[in-house]
């Protein structure tokens, strides 16, 4: 029971983190299989994120080839007490365009998008060349601090799981201090 107890204060806990925060990191594939990093606005809706990209970005067409991808949601440099240690949760995704057509479906993203971004999401959703992206999560990591990282086993923010990595940093053998 306390793990349990644990899981849903950590749960919590990541969901306040995310919506604390307006963009993410973006790793997307190329027609290459080469790595792409860019950034994006997003907005939470349906356990998954939402973003508005223009086909003009190259995140956005590499998302219309290639649904594999992968996020980044980080603590801003300016907030953290060490560099080496900032609140981050990173998840692997997979990107589903919702096509204007679709009706309510892409309603409802832009509308997530608007209640968090603000009024020029309906500016751009007006625009063709922007696609709207359901990007959901399939497992994914939560780090706090050196020590408490977590593991995010399941398709949801959240996951179905949370699990403490417990096999930490370990000592260089011979490795001096400086």
């Amino acid at each position: 029971m306390k793990n349990k107890a644990m899981e849903v204060r950590l749960a919590d806990e990541l969901l306040d983190f995310l919506q604390t925060r307006r963009t993410l990191h973006l790793s997307t594939l190329d027609q290459d299989g080469h790595p792409y990093a860019s950034y994006a606005p997003f907005a939470i809706g349906d356990d998954c994120f939402y973003v508005l990209l223009s086909d003009i970005a190259i995140h956005g067409v590499n998302l219309r080839n290639d649904p594999k991808a992968a996020v980044l949601v980080v603590q801003d440099e300016s907030e953290s007490q060490t560099i080496f240690a900032r609140v981050r949760v990173n998840y692997q995704v997979s990107a589903e365009h919702i096509p204007f057509e679709s009706g309510e479906a892409y309603d409802a993203g832009i509308q997530a998008l608007f209640d968090k971004q603000g009024e020029r999401i309906h500016n751009l959703s007006k625009m063709t060349d922007f696609n709207l992206f359901k990007l959901t999560p399939l497992g994914g990591r939560y780090v706090k601090d050196f020590g408490r990282a977590y593991t995010i086993a399941g398709h949801s923010l959240t996951g179905e799981s949370i699990e403490h990595l417990s096999d930490g940093h370990k000592p260089r053998a011979g490795a001096s201090a400086l």
